[in-house]
């Protein structure tokens, strides 16, 4: 059985002139917190990830997430790093955005964020309305992409988007316009396509910012076996090896390897 330690995310502040306690601690925020968690922790593979339990207390906020110990080594480390270097260009994406979101609420409702582990018992990271952990904008650019999948979903109330099932970058939200989906007139849903859409990158890493991502074109993808088309080919290509030995050619590309 795993060895469990835990996370500590302490919220100082105020609720109007009363010092912040659980009983006024909006339900929001505790969301807002409970999801940065497990991005900061786990941010690939949630479905796979450990088991990850949580307890509020008293003492202004005191969020308290355990998992195994293993993950709170390294999750000490990345906080060390952040606090060191004042920066989150290195981190992941997902953990990234998730360190962002909690600046952002410290400068909204001057708070303070202090982190501490079951590791150090001292706290690792301060995130106030005084710091700055924003990403670089250098280090993303906006970039074009193809990808490949099945259309699963389309639509939404407020904010129209295609969800597309991709082998490489798994289950994609691609922001589309609503006159588009309005215009088909064939059912998308189970389909495969190729998709065209534009989004941030990352200049160092390669990462994709899959939250950036806005549909230029659907590609009607339905690759079919034609033996037609695949003899043509072959009798094309007869001419242009015609005179040529093929075990000597290989042999003469090898440079003698494997002979």
């Amino acid at each position: 059985m795993d060895k469990i330690g835990n996370i500590e995310i302490r919220v100082v502040g105020k609720s109007g002139n009363i010092e912040l306690n659980p009983e006024n601690y909006d339900i929001k925020h505790i969301a807002s917190v409970l999801q940065d968690a497990e991005d900061l922790l786990y941010p690939n593979n949630k479905k796979d990830r450990p088991l990850i339990s949580y307890n509020i207390k008293e003492g202004s906020v005191r969020h308290i997430f355990k998992t195994p110990v293993q993950y709170i080594i390294g999750f000490s480390a990345i906080l060390a790093q952040i606090q060191e270097s004042k920066s989150i260009d290195f981190l992941e994406l997902k953990t990234a955005r998730a360190i962002e979101n909690i600046q952002v609420l410290a400068q909204k409702k001057n708070y303070e964020f202090q982190f501490i582990t079951s590791v150090k018992k001292d706290i690792e990271l301060l995130i106030n309305p005084s710091t700055k952990f924003f990403r670089s904008e250098s280090t993303w650019v906006d970039a074009e992409f193809y990808f490949y999948g099945i259309l699963k979903d389309a639509g939404g109330k407020s904010k129209a988007n295609i969800h597309v099932d991709t082998e490489d970058h798994g289950y994609l939200a691609i922001e589309t316009k609503q006159g588009f989906l309005m215009e088909q007139e064939e059912n998308l849903l189970y389909k495969k396509f190729g998709v065209r859409a534009t989004g941030r990158q990352n200049l160092e890493s390669g990462e994709i910012d899959t939250k950036s991502l806005k549909l230029i074109e659907l590609i009607d993808y339905n690759p079919k076996y034609d033996p037609d088309y695949l003899t043509s080919l072959i009798t094309k290509a007869k001419n242009t090896w015609k005179g040529i030995e093929a075990d000597d050619w290989l042999s003469d590309l090898r440079g003698g390897y494997g002979a």
